[in-house]
C-alpha cells in the first residue's frame, strides 16, 4: 500500500497492491494500522456508505461542522469519478485551494479527506459505484456545504454545465466567504 501526500499536505492519495492473474485479482483496500502508521495519529472509521450514480452526477461540496466533523476515505468500486477536496480551515496556507484526483476502478486510487475539507465528485461514467468510509456518523444539524461552482475555489469540473445533475440542495449551497468553516487552529480529532 503507496501513500502520497498531495500539495495539500493533509489530503493523501493512497493506493493499494494490486495481486492479478488469468483467475482475477486480489487487493487489501484498507489497513488502519498502515493508514495511522503513515499519518501519525489514530482514525476510528464507524461506517461505510456506498452510492451509485449516472454520468454527469456531481455530489457536493459537502461537510460536517464539529463535534461531527468527518473525515472520509473514498474509492470506486465500478466505473470513474473526479474527486476533489477542498481546504475550509480559515487560517490555513491552503485555505480555499483545492485538490482534484481522478479515482477509478482501474486505478484503484483512493483518497482520504480529514476534517476541516468539503469533499465532493463528479461521475465519468454511467453505472459508477462509489464507496467511502467516515469516522462520525451523519449529523443533520452539522451538515453543510459549498458552492461546486464557486468562482473563489475554481474548479474545473470536467464536463460542461448542462452535462451536470446536482440536486437542489447542493446547487443552493452558498459560496465559501458565505458559508459556516472551520478555522485552522481548530482541534478536530
Amino acid at each position: 500500500m503507496q501513500f502520497t501526500r498531495t500539495k495539500i499536505e493533509d489530503v493523501v492519495i493512497i493506493e493499494p497492491e494490486v495481486h492479478g492473474d488469468d483467475r482475477g485479482y486480489f487487493v487489501e483496500t484498507f489497513r488502519q494500522d498502515k493508514l495511522e502508521n503513515f499519518l501519525g495519529y489514530k482514525i476510528d472509521f464507524c461506517q461505510d456508505n456506498e452510492s451509485k450514480s449516472s454520468r454527469g452526477v456531481l455530489r457536493g461540496l459537502h461537510y460536517q461542522l464539529a463535534p461531527d466533523a468527518q473525515t472520509k476515505l473514498v474509492r470506486v468500486i465500478q466505473g470513474s469519478v473526479l474527486d476533489v477536496a477542498v481546504d475550509i480551515r480559515v487560517g490555513s496556507a491552503t485555505f480555499g485551494q483545492f485538490v482534484a484526483v481522478k479515482l477509478s476502478s482501474d486505478n484503484k486510487k483512493q483518497l482520504l479527506v480529514p476534517r476541516g475539507f468539503a469533499h465532493g465528485f463528479v461521475v465519468l461514467e454511467d453505472d459508477t459505484v462509489f464507496a467511502y468510509k467516515v469516522d462520525n456518523y451523519y449529523s443533520p444539524t452539522n451538515d453543510r456545504g459549498i458552492a461546486f461552482d464557486d468562482p473563489a475555489i475554481g474548479i474545473d469540473w470536467q464536463l460542461s454545465g448542462d452535462e451536470l445533475s446536482l440536486s437542489d440542495k447542493d446547487r443552493l449551497q452558498p459560496t465559501i466567504f458565505d458559508a459556516e468553516l472551520f478555522t485552522y487552529e481548530d482541534n478536530l480529532y
